[in-house]
């Protein structure tokens, strides 16, 4: 058997039938730049959220960086990030000549730790973007109030959590503005490159639109120096398709969760991720933690099992941030983590017999590397 990392046919498959007619509506009348496919899927994908703006943008990397400019960041301010997070969310404050100020995350869940971020606070800081990693809410209740205390903003990174619940509410509503992708591995994915921003404000809907509009309101008048970061209507078709149906694959994600957790329960040398108390994960990845994790990865590989690791370097210790002065053993939970971390196999039309499959071949990979005698 050959199990995928993401089975992203499956999806396409079952969208086609819809997808595929209004496709060729749109192409008949060339209307592929903005229109009511745009503005269908921005409506609607805020009423999901449970925000008052949803403003479609060119890509995930964008959405991060719309959505700073549109809190005030500026060049020279400090925006404190996870350092266990993809490289986007620090490039997006590096595009503005900001600061990526690097926190640690806590052992149990790899969530921004608070108390990291509370350290690295200084005059410059201007804001906090917690990342909503694995498809699980970063610890938002004690986030929130620690930006109020300090006068600073919240930009939610909320790529991988589309869907997701805390005790403080949806992931992509809790803060000022938040950013997503819609990358075709996430939960809700395009086919090609795609983003939001989401905010409750619509002075900062209306900035987003304008700055990726090439800071433009009205054609030709151009009020600032903007971008090229627009939603087109052949992603919005295949987005609206695959969001009616975002909950379902969402709860099918719950379901293999839980699928491994019991077929794991007896496999030693495998870590399982946990839930933070409060949240309901939607499981964008499913990740655990093993010892000799290359050779475990490897063992998979050759066994047929599609798996990844996210991510195998926190950001402090890539060449792109060596400038920044930080050294090895400064974030120590992330630098750990990123040895042992796999994720394993992790889309909705996961089958429970490709899961058993899976376990087995971990199971006997964990043995050949030696971690289980």
């Amino acid at each position: 058997m050959r199990v995928p990392f993401i089975d992203l046919a499956a999806q396409q498959a079952e969208i086609a039938h819809e997808v595929l007619p209004v496709w060729e509506r749109l192409f008949a009348t060339a209307g592929f730049i903005g229109g009511e496919q745009v503005d269908g899927f921005e409506r609607e994908y805020a009423e999901f959220i449970g925000v008052g703006y949803c403003v479609g943008v060119g890509n995930g990397t964008d959405a991060v960086e719309l959505a700073l400019r549109a809190a005030g960041v500026r060049p020279g301010d400090e925006v404190i990030i996870p350092v266990n997070t993809f490289i986007a969310t620090a490039e997006a404050v590096s595009r503005i000549g900001a600061v990526p100020v690097f926190v640690d995350v806590d052992p149990e869940y790899l969530l921004m730790d608070p108390a990291a971020v509370e350290d690295a606070i200084t005059p410059l800081t201007r804001a906090i973007v917690p990342v909503h990693l694995y498809g699980q809410t970063a610890p938002m209740d004690v986030l929130l109030m620690l930006a109020e205390r300090h006068g600073l903003v919240i930009v939610e990174d909320a790529a991988q959590s589309q869907g997701a619940f805390s005790t403080a509410g949806r992931a992509g509503a809790l803060g000022r503005v938040a950013a997503t992708s819609f990358y075709p591995g996430k939960n809700l994915g395009a086919a090609g490159d795609a983003g939001a921003v989401l905010t409750d404000d619509p002075a900062v809907a209306d900035f987003v639109r304008n700055l990726g509009g090439h800071g433009s309101s009205v054609k030709y008048v151009h009020d600032r120096v903007g971008m090229n970061s627009r939603l087109d209507a052949v992603q919005a078709v295949v987005l609206r398709a695959k969001l009616r149906r975002l909950d379902g694959w969402n709860v099918a994600r719950r379901a293999a969760a839980a699928r491994y957790a019991e077929l794991l329960a007896d496999v030693p040398g495998v870590h399982l991720p946990t839930v933070r108390p409060g949240n309901e994960d939607v499981w964008h990845l499913y990740v655990v933690q093993v010892d000799e994790r290359d050779r475990v990865l490897a063992e998979l590989g050759a066994a047929g099992v599609g798996a990844g690791i996210h991510y195998p370097t926190p950001l402090h210790l890539t060449a792109a941030y060596g400038d920044l002065g930080y050294q090895q053993g400064q974030f120590p939970v992330a630098e750990s983590a990123a040895d042992r971390i796999l994720s394993l196999p992790m889309f909705p039309h996961l089958t429970a017999e490709q899961q058993r499959y899976i376990v087995s071949a971990l199971a006997e990979a964990t043995t050949v590397a030696g971690i289980v005698q």
